[in-house]
């Protein structure tokens, strides 16, 4: 037992490398080394597709910058060229006090009452091995509140107890459940847990590492962090250099991953032990230009949703080919698709980006070029650094997002559908019940503003944020109705003010905070006889405390 503990003590003590580290999604770490990338002091490791693996940084040691004294972009070398990297612990808290509120945190749901996840974890790696293992364990207190009532029959005995009792109000073909159950529970999530082999910029890895697909901050329109993880394997190039031999001419960066994965419905959609896996394919190239286009960045993801017991040899490269009328076709399975156009300039801070998305079945160029905007989102966002003192900096963020369904649904197309369903793949675009794509969920739209204040001890932020959930559903329910006020005035809207910060109250010790104020106008998609909205006011309270070792 001396043995092992004088064995963990110098594990513990030995010195720390400056080198490359990965940084968890969307992490207090990673958002600060992308607010360095905007100013030109480190640069990202990749241009569209991201994990925990793919997201490196390096700070050279002579940059100076805010967080300059804190544990950033270090890890541990055991011998020769293995390094290790400890995460954590990181113990997250939160309170709704009315109703649900939060998203792109993994397995855990942030229902009404007290909300908690515990991560933490270590990375080895060396000779080209990545060995990561950093789980999550969450609880939710899911306490009750007045919701919508599903739009699945209770009465149906598929559905009894699960989607007919806490199901989604929408189309009746997404796994969305808007309460998980009576009672609370835990999650178990295996995380940003993988094993990877490297050689140069060829990867290959299997794991359950969360995707970041695109540019967008808050809303990403194909693949987020929002839902649990789910098991996958992927292949690809690494963000590669691309040269002409001998004359080394450099002709931009390139980029390139497919996967394979397996989705699992939640407790609460059906009955039909069945239909309970999917299986996800997915598709991410990009390049970035050279020379006087320098910081600009194109993309393209491509997504399909299939039954897992349909899945065959061939059917799992479709996605290669560009239209769905091979086995991809007949609508049989879900795709989307999005083009992703991201331009940073260092010189004056700026960051510019648009992913525009698509859904639903388009067997060939010409219904494209018909009505390119049939079932069409996007995001688009604006990031500006702002240098204040030499000790203070400062970051403004917009972003703005739109999942409503076209126009023509209304006039030209006799079925109602929306961005994040299918009829066949009937439990959407989600994972265990929660989002894969953008956290604010299907057929809605948001418009966010924030500042964020960088000081040697963290930051603080402030930010409003708009956002209508699902008016395709609104736009459905009210459509079979006489009045168009009547659904003017039903329209639901989530107004949000919040604060948040977070300080180092030493290298390795980090404590955040946030409160949220929620003004929910139409909770139930009812408003008040008079045509004003009904209120339903929820207070978020959030804190965590991480250190690491």
């Amino acid at each position: 037992m001396k043995r092992a503990i004088i064995v963990l003590v110098l594990l513990l003590g030995i010195c720390l490398i400056s080198i490359p580290a990965q940084e968890a999604l969307k992490s207090a770490e990673e958002e600060y080394y992308d607010f360095l990338a905007l100013q030109g002091l480190v640069e990202r490791s990749y241009l569209n597709y991201r994990t925990l693996s793919d997201s490196a940084w390096d700070i050279p040691d002579d940059t100076a910058h805010p967080w300059q004294g804190q544990n950033l972009g270090t890890k541990r070398s055991l011998f020769g060229d293995v390094f290790m990297k400890i995460y954590g612990p990181d113990l997250f808290m939160s309170v709704n006090t009315a109703a649900p509120y939060g998203q792109n945190d993994g397995a855990l749901w942030q229902g009404r009452g007290f909300n908690t996840s515990l991560t933490g974890g270590i990375r080895f790696e060396g000779y080209g091995v990545e060995l990561t293992f950093k789980p999550q364990l969450a609880f939710s207190q899911n306490a009750a509140f007045d919701y919508i009532t599903p739009n699945y029959p209770n009465t149906n005995a598929n559905y009894t107890g699960k989607a007919g009792k806490y199901g989604y109000y929408g189309v009746p073909s997404i796994d969305a459940p808007q309460r998980f159950g009576d009672e609370p529970f835990f999650t178990w999530d295996w995380g940003d847990s993988e094993v990877r082999y490297t050689w140069k910029t060829l990867t290959v890895g299997f794991g359950t590492e969360p995707i970041w697909l695109g540019p967008a901050q808050i809303n990403p329109i194909l693949h987020s962090n929002n839902a649990p993880s789910y098991p996958k394997l992927d292949i690809g190039l690494r963000r590669q250099r691309i040269t002409i031999p001998k004359v080394n001419w450099y002709l931009g960066d390139i980029e390139t991953r497919a996967w394979w994965g397996y989705l699992s419905e939640s407790n609460y959609f059906d009955n039909n032990s069945d239909n309970d896996h999917n299986l996800i394919t997915g598709f991410s190239i990009a390049y970035s230009f050279p020379g006087v286009l320098k910081g600009l960045s194109i993309g393209l993801n491509r997504i399909m949703l299939s039954k897992w017991d349909d899945m065959n040899a061939k059917a799992i490269f479709t996605l290669l080919w560009p239209f769905m009328d091979t086995d991809a076709g007949s609508d049989r399975n879900d795709q989307r698709a999005s083009i992703v156009i991201d331009y940073l300039l260092p010189v004056v801070g700026l960051d510019i980006y648009l992913e525009w998305g698509r859904n639903d079945f388009s067997p060939n160029l010409d219904f494209v070029l018909r009505y390119p905007f049939h079932t069409a989102g996007y995001t688009f966002g604006v990031k500006k650094a702002l240098s204040i003192s030499n000790i203070l900096k400062g970051e403004i963020l917009l972003e703005v997002t739109s999942l409503e369904c076209s126009m023509d649904y209304d006039r030209l197309i006799p079925w109602y559908s929306t961005f994040y369903a299918h009829h066949i793949i009937t439990q959407g675009h989600t994972n265990r019940g929660q989002w894969l794509g953008a956290g604010i969920g299907t057929g809605g739209n948001s418009q966010y503003l924030g500042f964020k204040l960088y000081y040697p001890k963290g930051y603080g932020n402030i930010f409003i944020q708009r956002r209508n959930p699902d008016l395709d559903y609104t736009m459905y329910i009210d459509s079979r109705k006489s009045s168009f006020y009547v659904s003017e005035q039903n329209i639901r809207l989530f107004l949000d003010i919040g604060l948040s910060g977070l300080f180092y109250f030493m290298p390795r010790l980090a404590v955040y905070g946030s409160v949220v104020f929620r003004d929910e106008r139409n909770p139930l998609n009812v408003s008040d006889t008079d045509r004003s909205s009904i209120h339903r006011y929820n207070v978020y309270l959030a804190a965590s405390v991480k250190y690491s070792f």
